[in-house]
């Protein structure tokens, strides 16, 4: 995606939705003596109850959205998944799935299809999403499926108190809030938001950081010199809990993100926050709040490590290219028909960006933690790079 010298100019209702966007987080730091930690900011552009970025009801995802995800891309993406899920299924007895955020609902669609034709389909395929505007869109897209396959499907407010099967996240855990914490000096601040007055405007204000972000900083950020980067305790949290009501089964995170010396490399002195915004990356959180995706890479170290505090086992850590090439992608794309059909030239040019490591390929990892023993992995047949966790 490029970066952006400027940014096309939103439509005015586009605009005015902004400025209610922008109205709720003063009000939220007026309401908290004037400051706001990021994290607090972060969650409000994006998850505001009809408000926020992924609340209200423009479009996020596709051409005419700010960003693209695999399954947006070509249904290989999901054809690829069902066969690592089929295996986890295969290994548990309630043959269940539960997929968090499941944006258009195309994976979900496209994994339901895929299992079905290897004769494995879930007893449910649950969806636990938190956007009414998204979830509209899921059930859209999902009523195309046939009827029998459709009836397995069903939405979620919470988190079910057990699951027995598989848990899938795509592009889930980079949309959960971050907090930024600075070292300026050897001593730690968190990255806030306050309001300008003199400007009208929102801008950055920085405080002491409490006690137990410091601490969580000073060991993982590299040491001796002054750097900035983001915490994320919230998406921990919730691989914690997934963990705990994990009966049987694995989860799948599929998302952007390195492990830990990666991603607090002593050159990534800035961190990795960046906004999406009609196809260009910014990195003004603040220009039109609720109007662009903010979002922050995956610390797949700091995820494994909640895993394993849940009592789950990594069971395998890879960039998404030699993932999806273990699960069979290119078989799938050969079986679409001949190289110079169009159906075929469409699939493989979207799954050069699946697997080029200038796109999307060694950017995006996949991340399976277990609590059954035995199952297969196809996934990380070709490549494990568990050492780098």
């Amino acid at each position: 995606m490029p970066i952006a010298a400027d940014l096309p100019l939103p439509a005015p209702p586009a605009l005015e939705h902004s400025e209610r966007v922008a109205l709720a987080v003063r009000a939220a730091i007026a309401d908290s003596d004037g400051w706001i930690p990021f994290e607090r900011y972060m969650e409000l552009a994006l998850h505001a109850p009809g408000l926020g970025y992924y609340s209200a009801g423009a479009t996020k995802l596709g051409a005419a959205g700010d960003f693209t995800t695999a399954p947006e891309m070509t249904p290989l993406f999901g054809a690829a998944l069902a066969v690592q899920v089929d295996a986890i299924l295969r290994a548990t007895p309630g043959r269940e799935i539960v997929e968090l955020g499941a944006g258009s609902g195309r994976l979900a669609r496209d994994l339901l299809a895929a299992l079905a034709e290897r004769d494995a389909l879930p007893s449910r395929y649950a969806i636990l999403e938190l956007s009414p505007e998204l979830a509209l869109r899921q059930r859209a897209t999902l009523q195309a499926l046939p009827g029998h396959l459709h009836a397995r499907v069903e939405w979620l407010s919470t988190l079910p108190a057990a699951i027995d099967g598989a848990i899938v996240a795509n592009e889930v855990l980079d949309a959960i809030p971050v907090h930024l914490v600075a070292r300026r000096g050897g001593r730690y601040f968190e990255r806030g938001v306050a309001e300008d007055e003199r400007r009208g405007t929102l801008a950055w204000a920085d405080r002491p950081a409490p006690d137990w972000l410091a601490a969580c900083a000073r060991a993982r950020f590299p040491e001796a010199i002054d750097y900035q980067s983001e915490l994320n305790p919230a998406a921990e949290g919730l691989v914690e809990e997934l963990g705990r009501i994990l009966v049987h089964g694995a989860a799948l995170f599929v998302d952007y993100g390195f492990g830990a010396a990666e991603y607090y490399h002593p050159q990534r002195d800035q961190g990795t926050l960046v906004c999406h915004y009609r196809h260009r990356v910014h990195h003004d959180p603040f220009r039109w709040p609720g109007l662009s995706d903010i979002t922050a890479h995956v610390d797949f170290s700091a995820v494994a490590a909640a895993g394993e505090r849940a009592g789950l086992a990594v069971a395998g850590f890879a960039a998404q290219a030699p993932f999806l090439l273990g699960c069979g992608v290119l078989e799938r794309l050969a079986a679409i028909g001949a190289p110079e059909s169009p159906a075929y030239l469409q699939a493989a040019s979207a799954v050069q960006k699946l697997l080029s490591p200038a796109e999307m390929g060694e950017l995006f990892k996949v991340l399976a933690l277990a609590r059954t023993a035995g199952i297969d992995w196809p996934g990380f047949a070709v490549v494990d790079h568990r050492h780098r966790l």
